[in-house]
């Protein structure tokens, strides 16, 4: 495996553990929240400073890389962490999800996805084999399958649909997969400048070894095919698993349900990743759950609408109340824009549309998370993750 996973805790009141993800770049301790860097770039973020906030894993966006600069383009620069300047952990989603969301835009068939691209209106196919070819060409260290995301409320009958498709989809990526490990398991791609001028005659995909694959379930709400998708991805034995098709409107008590049932069902020595979650109470909640991997673009997208996360909740800034507050964004919060600068000039910054309110308003989101994530490894370690819970809910 290019990936190994232990567990170094478990909470002994619920189903929270701690451990280490240990990748080609490095060693991520898990809990994780993975901020998402959609086209190779968290959005108002400089690379120096997600390091500075101690940033283990980022997620890029297949879909988005794919029509823009292109997977081959990338390749060509020696692979995403050499592109964007980023040599810690990478993992790439399939693209299946933005592909799927694109209302009016995209068709799925047995063979894959057909879709055209939000950018210039071409047509484009995106089948399981391609969604690992062009991840494996991004060179990301975790890489997902194509599987087909439907949305809340849907039938039993939408939702069986998609499982069998997600499941037939999931043996073709893993054949396919093995394929190119095999073909190019001597293909060693050389950690220089020079990496993009490697000769290639055979244009092979470059290093499929580095990359982990990670399975996705779906079944929506139903745990009956929750259960029958859990079945059929786990006997083809991928490195990693995902629990996709939740957060995707479904009542949050269900979601916590689901993925506590579905969670449980995973093999215990594998990473479990919740996809496109959430609030940082969610991710206290879906840890007590069992789930080791987040990625969610709220922390980032609500700072650009002037919403920062606290300690004691959600807060506007944008509001006309904060005009003259001269306490920071949180008062709690040892952020270096909290020790800085004030709710009223983050405001005035809005206000004027300035682009430095939402790199503010997103340092110190993404600040929130990551010391959420410590906060909750740290409390699984030291055996009180229990009464973390309870003061989250509590502020939440």
């Amino acid at each position: 495996m290019a990936i190994t996973f232990e567990i170094t805790a478990r909470d002994a009141t619920t189903r929270a553990r701690a451990g280490r993800l240990y990748t080609p770049h490095g060693v991520v301790e898990t809990p994780v929240f993975m901020p998402v860097g959609t086209a190779g770039t968290v959005k108002g973020m400089r690379q120096e400073e997600l390091e500075q906030l101690g940033i283990q894993l980022l997620l890029a966006n297949t879909y988005h890389l794919y029509l823009r600069p292109g997977h081959e383009a990338i390749r060509e620069h020696g692979g995403l962490h050499r592109f964007m300047s980023w040599p810690h952990p990478i993992l790439t989603d399939s693209g299946g999800f933005q592909v799927m969301s694109l209302k009016g835009l995209g068709r799925v068939t047995e063979d894959g996805v057909c879709f055209r691209s939000h950018l210039d209106g071409s047509s484009h196919f995106l089948s399981p084999e391609r969604a690992v070819e062009i991840q494996l060409a991004l060179g990301g260290d975790i890489i997902m399958t194509l599987d087909e995301c439907v949305e809340y409320p849907a039938s039993h009958e939408t939702l069986s649909r998609a499982v069998k498709l997600t499941s037939r989809w999931a043996r073709r990526t893993k054949k396919f997969y093995e394929d190119q490990r095999t073909r190019d398991s001597g293909f060693e791609v050389r950690d220089s400048v020079e990496s993009s001028s490697v000769p290639n005659p055979e244009n092979r995909i470059l290093n499929p070894v580095s990359a982990s694959l990670f399975g996705i379930v779906q079944g929506g709400v139903d745990k009956e095919l929750r259960r029958e998708s859990v079945e059929e991805i786990v006997e083809l034995d991928f490195e990693g698993y995902a629990i996709g098709g939740l957060s995707v409107g479904e009542p949050k008590a269900e979601m916590y349900d689901v993925a506590e049932y579905t969670a449980e069902l995973l093999p215990e020595d594998r990473p479990r990743y919740l996809m496109g979650v959430g609030t940082p109470a969610d991710l206290a909640e879906c840890v007590a759950r069992g789930i080791d991997m987040f990625d969610c673009v709220m922390p980032t997208r609500n700072a650009r609408n002037a919403c920062v996360f606290t300690s004691e909740g959600k807060l506007v800034i944008k509001n006309a109340r904060y005009a003259r507050d001269e306490s920071p964004l949180d008062p709690a919060c040892e952020c270096s824009v909290c020790r800085r600068y004030s709710r009223s000039y983050i405001r005035h910054l809005f206000v004027a549309g300035e682009m430095l309110a939402a790199i503010l308003a997103t340092h110190h989101n993404l600040h929130f998370y990551l010391d959420t994530m410590r906060r909750i490894r740290q409390a699984v370690h030291f055996g009180n993750f229990a009464d973390f819970c309870s003061r989250v809910r509590a502020g939440s």
